[in-house]
């Protein structure tokens, strides 16, 4: 099921990374929630791309922040350390070996409780700031929280399920899915169950005493589905032939079809419309703040090239960019380095990504002179997004940065063609294009950090965005369509070494000019 259009033009969330900063964030929170007790000490264990990218990213900050109940867009995320001490939270990480079989973002966090217990969860960060959980003591487990969940530790033994299943049939409460996992036959076993419904505390307890289970809790993805309570979605579509069908049956703009099922969502079109006004808000202060005031960066590449760039935009607009894409790519920029001073942007649909839709749409409102369009825009940018995310990934870890940058330049081209009146054919067919012209890009931020290449990657992508645009509503088609596009870059991305996607093992990352700054190697 295609994601909500907030979690694609969103989270709102403390740069620099999506998945390594508002992810990790989100996997500690529910490790939290998934404790019987008070935690007072924990360890984090960072695998992968997480080992490798750690500091500069700001993940051991974001995973104490989750411990400690913070939000994603809480700038209390820098100060995490001296928070957990004053809390009396004792934190430890250890860096892993290189684990192939463990996706690219996992941390296992090992928690002793204030009863003297202990509890380890390991989860993924699977990109735009999604996660899923994957084990719970050591017993293989996947919850993503598609829908609600009710998660029971017993011993595994006949009738268990049957007690569980007669508990939520006398109380109405239809079951989505149930599972149980073990390691072995009569030992622990967890088991999940996926509700059409949340559950008070009364009927957890109930359903804990009659399963005779040790353990049960209701579990809460953050960033997962919004539950629908009022039956099937409004508008549903799962790729972009679908999405073209349902624009031609309604008949409807891509805008309108997705906010149609963002309104389904979230239970009106008003609760809808109040969450995109959040996002708009968001983005119009993240393109302007750092070009007022630039910030430096947390590793100091980052240090007012939005200004610059901003300021020479009317003396090289004629024989160079323009404008338009001019101002474009300096909000672009200023979003990256807004997001690299650890400072609070909107992911769309990451946080290295998080400069393109913002910065090609408002430069293009403000060349209009009316913001009117930008909400239909962006919702048509936030389907392409979801379709991508659905299909593919945007997590640069798996994707390299056209899982990124290239998936934010597509719902950007898409977008700029909603703004201009496009029809539904041409805002896919500029998505097509601006996938076509980015695949293959890698991901090799240096020193792991989110700041170069990918601040002038973001400005690319605007360019590339406004290129695409152009080309669809002059009537150029491409060959390829939307959903064989996407196809192809997570082919393409599946063939990228480790080293280029996200870990700084490759491409400009191991340049010696940058190496040296860096000094890690020494």
């Amino acid at each position: 099921m295609l994601p909500s259009a907030f979690e694609i033009l969103g989270p709102i969330m403390v740069g620099p990374s999506s998945s390594h900063t508002a992810g990790a964030l989100r996997l500690a929170r529910v490790a939290r929630e998934l404790a019987s007790a008070p935690v007072v000490a924990v360890d984090f264990t960072l695998y992968n791309s997480f080992a490798r990218t750690y500091l500069g990213h700001g993940t051991n900050r974001a995973l104490v922040a989750g411990m400690l109940g913070l939000d994603t867009d809480d700038e209390r995320i820098r100060d995490s350390f001296e928070l957990a001490q004053e809390a009396g939270l004792e934190v430890h990480f250890t860096i892993a070996d290189e684990d192939v079989s463990l996706h690219p973002n996992t941390v296992s966090i090992a928690m002793t409780l204030a009863d003297g217990t202990a509890l380890t969860v390991r989860g993924e960060s699977v990109g735009g700031g999604r996660v899923r959980i994957s084990s719970v003591d050591n017993v293989a487990v996947s919850i993503g929280g598609e829908y609600p969940t009710l998660l029971i530790h017993h011993r595994d033994k006949p009738g268990v399920l049957a007690k569980i299943c007669g508990a939520l049939s006398e109380d109405f409460i239809n079951i989505a899915t149930i599972r149980t996992f073990r390691n072995e036959r009569g030992g622990d076993a967890y088991t999940i169950v996926e509700l059409d419904e949340a559950l008070d505390h009364i009927m957890v307890e109930t359903i804990r005493e009659r399963a005779g289970a040790s353990f049960a809790t209701s579990i809460t993805i953050p960033g997962a589905l919004p539950l629908n309570e009022k039956g099937a979605i409004q508008s549903d579509f799962s790729c972009g032939a679908d999405l073209l069908a349902l624009c031609a049956a309604e008949p409807c703009s891509i805008g309108a079809a997705m906010r149609r099922r963002e309104g389904s969502l979230l239970g009106s079109l008003e609760t809808a419309d109040k969450a995109m006004d959040r996002v708009m808000d968001a983005m119009k202060a993240e393109v302007a703040s750092t070009i007022k005031e630039p910030q430096r960066s947390l590793g100091g590449f980052l240090h007012g090239q939005a200004k610059d760039v901003f300021s020479h935009r009317r003396q090289l607009a004629e024989p160079l960019l323009g404008l338009t894409l001019s101002n474009a790519c300096a909000y672009a920029m200023a979003v990256l380095e807004r997001s690299a001073a650890m400072g609070v942007i909107v992911a769309a649909p990451t946080a290295g990504s998080a400069g393109v839709v913002p910065g090609a749409l408002i430069a293009c409102a403000e060349a209009l002179g009316s913001f009117d369009r930008l909400p239909s825009a962006l919702w048509c940018a936030s389907a392409v997004g979801a379709i991508v995310t659905a299909n593919g990934s945007v997590s640069g870890a798996e994707g390299g940065c056209q899982a990124e940058v290239g998936t934010a330049s597509a719902m950007a081209a898409a977008g700029l063609c909603q703004m201009l009146y496009g029809s539904p054919e041409a805002c896919l067919n500029a998505a097509a294009i601006a996938l076509g012209n980015l695949l293959g890009l890698v991901c090799d931020p240096v020193q792991g950090l989110v700041e170069f290449p990918c601040q002038n990657r973001n400005a690319i992508g605007v360019a590339n965005a406004m290129t695409a645009a152009q080309l669809s509503l002059s009537g150029v088609v491409s060959p390829v369509p939307f959903d064989e596009a996407v196809a192809a870059m997570v082919m393409v991305g599946n063939s990228l070494p480790v080293s280029l996607r996200e870990t700084a093992q490759g491409g400009l990352a191991v340049c010696p000019s940058v190496c040296a700054d860096c000094g890690a190697c020494d």
